[in-house]
This record gives structure tokens, sequence and C-alpha cells, in this order.
């Protein structure tokens, strides 16, 4: 389906199936092209990540199985010709995720935080079939093709009721808002970051939240025409903007901290299609897909890292509290994060500053108030982003330990392979020069769910490791 749509850009093609006379198939242009290529070749990156951090077993077997049906979904959505199409591979995406984020299951918080992750986005995707059901009932049909055409006559010869399609545009916005956690449906992204980190990387950047945008971006030419629609989406999109940077100002825990950066960088793109900016919201979610994926691998590489000192806790492994001084011990991964951090600044050249300064250009066009607002957050980023870097690499270790052990730094490969593009057969020689030189001594067990198929990080024994760091760690609290 990539390769059909890197084709695309001849022009706007569309390819279709005809099946007993029921129109379904692929509507490809060169918007969508993008994206489908963009979501392959980073899913492709994600996947990678994740198959270094497991062993072959079951389980290993069954999450990569998801994920290819998790990608899958996600390009069949973003070539959909309906709006059937467009809400049966929804679907698919959410049970994807629902199962990846409970991959941990047997931990109480994991299972509490799929569980929360569905039922709050069945609120939204009930509006959203309310709203396709609403919009059939009224033109007739589900093909877009068909549907701008017929609507745009509707609203032309006001032969519908307007207060009824505000309605249905409505219902059809409130499943984007549940995707892509805007308020107020945003409760379930932070808690979703109790699934593995590449799994994290996968929902805040080309699954799971991306496809409440792209729905929006598609139903461009239906909300374009009911003013109090696309004001909405201003509204939820500067809301989001506001709301989500300043809680990642107040996090300790660095997964937390980028899943609400994440909600404030999405609340740019819905803000960007309120105000009719279709692509610069695309462009946006393109540069901010690779820039967070690119910091929530290097984040899973210091989680793995600090693993090794105070065993398998995530409340000590990603608290930044208990971090520090860690560039001299992951050098990789510190040059890896602090390029997407940048990025997310928005510091040229990169890739960010392109996408979000057309935004805030923009955003002068549409609502002064909402422009000040944006551009001022624009600043936030910047402190809440460096405030991770600068307590996670600057500074000291705040745990008593001689050495951290460094077999944990070839995973940060699959980080810098976002930039390069390049990965060949690296790892194996990473792997066995950095076993040769190990200070740590052999290999011990953590205490996990599913230990007996995950890779063991080479670290002293667990136990009196904990038993060091807990006195210091009492006393820096106090």
């Amino acid at each position: 389906m990539a390769l059909m749509g890197g084709f695309a850009r001849i022009g706007n093609n569309e390819i279709t199936i005809l099946v007993n006379d029921a129109k379904k198939g692929s509507d490809i242009d060169p918007q969508k092209a993008q994206q489908a290529l963009e979501i392959a070749e980073a899913n492709l990156r994600k996947a990678e990540g994740k198959r270094q951090t497991i062993e072959i077993g079951i389980f290993p077997i069954i999450i990569i199985i998801i994920i290819i049906v998790d990608v899958s979904s996600m390009l069949g959505l973003v070539t959909s010709c309906n709006l059937i199409q467009i809400y049966i591979f929804w679907e698919l995406v959410g049970m994807c995720s629902y199962l990846l984020i409970g991959f941990w299951f047997t931990r109480p918080a994991a299972a509490n935080a799929c569980q929360k992750a569905f039922v709050t986005n069945r609120i939204g995707d009930f509006g959203l079939l309310l709203g396709i059901l609403g919009f059939y009932w009224i033109m007739g049909s589900f093909e877009f093709q068909d549907l701008f055409k017929i609507f745009n006559k509707l609203i032309y010869n006001n032969e519908v009721h307007f207060l009824f399609v505000t309605l249905c545009a409505f219902l059809l916005f409130t499943g984007a808002v549940a995707k892509s956690a805007q308020f107020p449906l945003n409760v379930w992204l932070p808690d979703a970051m109790e699934g593995p980190t590449p799994i994290s990387a996968l929902i805040h950047a080309a699954t799971m939240v991306a496809t409440g945008i792209f729905l929006v971006a598609r139903l461009l030419p239906l909300f374009i025409v009911i003013p109090y629609i696309m004001n909405l989406i201003s509204l939820i999109g500067i809301i989001m903007v506001l709301l989500g940077a300043t809680l990642a100002l107040s996090q300790n825990d660095i997964k937390r901290g980028l899943a609400y950066s994440t909600m404030s960088q999405l609340g740019y793109m819905m803000l960007a299609l309120g105000m009719g900016s279709y692509r610069a919201a695309l462009f946006h979610l393109i540069t901010h897909a690779y820039s967070k994926a690119l910091l929530f691998l290097a984040s899973g590489s210091i989680i793995h890292s600090m693993e090794a000192i105070v065993g398998y806790s995530p409340e000590k492994s990603q608290n930044m509290v208990f971090m520090g001084g860690l560039k001299k011990h992951v050098p990789v991964t510190r040059i890896a994060f602090l390029v997407g951090t940048l990025s997310l600044c928005g510091i040229p050249p990169l890739a960010c500053f392109w996408s979000k300064d057309e935004i805030l250009s923009d955003s002068w066009l549409s609502s002064p108030i909402f422009a000040i607002i944006a551009w001022s957050n624009a600043g936030l980023t910047a402190f809440y982003m460096f405030r991770i870097y600068l307590l996670t690499f600057e500074g000291h270790l705040n745990v008593l330990v001689d050495r951290i052990a460094q077999r944990v730094e070839y995973e940060a490969l699959p980080t810098v392979c976002f930039a390069s593009g390049k990965y060949g057969h690296v790892k194996e020689m990473c792997n066995s020069a950095v076993s040769s030189q190990n200070p740590m001594g052999p290999a011990n067990k953590i205490d996990k769910p599913h230990a007996d198929l995950t890779t063991v990080t080479d670290s002293a024994p667990v136990d009196s490791i904990d038993r060091k760091i807990q006195i210091p760690l009492i006393e820096r609290r106090a």
C-alpha cells in the first residue's frame, strides 16, 4: 500500500475496486501517500526497537502480530475512500492500541490503563458512529467524493436543517477528540505510558493519536462550511496547547512528561485545522511523529539504564528525581535525546521549526488571542523539554552507585536510525563489544512481568544495589 502511495504524486489519483456494485478500495492523493510512507517507515523503526527488548517466545510473537495489524489498519485508514472503511479501520486501531497498552497485563496499573483507554475511546467512537449514520441519513452516501458534493449543494440551496447538520458534525468531531486525547477526553493518554516504551512511541507518533488529526483533516470539507464546528476545533486545540504544556511542567516521570508534550503538540494541529490550514496540520503531524518517536526511544534507553541500578521499578527507573549526570554513561542516547528536544522546541533548521512556524504564522490571520497563546506556548515547550533534558543528563546521578552498565547503550541505535535511516548489522557487533567490556559482572535476572521472555540487563545483583541506594534516596527526599 505504501509503494502504491509513492506513485500517487503523479496527480490526485483514485484507485477503486468495484465488487458486487459496492464501492470499496483506496483513495490515494499526495497527502495520503506521504502519510502512508511516514507510517510504514516509522513503525518499521519502532518494531526493531521493540524486537531488541524481547527474546523469542509466545508473547513477542503475539506483540509483533498486533503491531503488524495496527500498522496495516492505520495504512488502511489513511487510504480509505468512504466513511464505512474509515470506521472499520478506526476500530481496529483502537483494539490494537488497547492490547499494546496492556502488554504487561499482570501489573494492575497496566491493566487499568488499557481499560481506561478503551472506555474513553468508546465514548468518542459511539459519537463517530452516530455522526456517520446522521450524514448517511441526510445524503444517502458514504463515499467522500459524493459526500462533499451533495453536502455543499444542500447547504448552498438551504435544503437541510443547519442545526441537525451541526450536531452530526459535532458527533464526528467527538471521535477525533477521544482518539487524539483532546480536552475533555484526554485522561487516557498519560496512563497509556504503562505499556512498553516502543509501544508508547508507536501510539504517540504514527497510530493512535494520529488518527484523530487525520480524520478531522479528511472531513475538513464538511466542517469548513459550519463555522461553529471550526471555532470549536480551534478552541479545543488552543486549550490543549496550553493545558498539555502546563501539565508537562509538573511531571517527574519522564514518559508522562513526554505524554503531556504530545497532547500540547496535538493541540497545535487541532488549532491549525480549526483555522482551515490542513496542510500545516499534517506537516506538523509528520515532523512531530519523528521527533516524538526519537524522544520516546531515547527515554526507553534511559529507563533500561536506570533499571540496572534501581531494579525493575517504574516509580524509580522513570523518575527524573533519581536521574542526573547520565550524559557520560549513555552518550549516544544523550545526543539523540538532545536532537529530538531541539526539533520539538522549533530550533532551525530541524523539522519541527518549519511546521510549527507555519502554524504560528497562520494563527495571526485567524485570531490574535489564539496567536498570542500559541506563541507563548512555544516558549513553554522549550522550557519543559529542556527541563526534562537537564534533569536527566546534567548534574550528578542522584543514587549511590559506582558505574552504570553500558550494555543497554546499543538500544539507542534504533533512535539514531530515525535521523540516519541506516542500521545494518551493528547490533551484534555492539553487543559483543560491550559484553567484553562490561564492568558489572554476569547477567542477573530482574523480577518483572514475563521475565522468562525478556532480555536481562547486565548489572550487579539488584537486591544489593537496592540496599545500597535506599538510605541516600530517603535522605534526599527529606
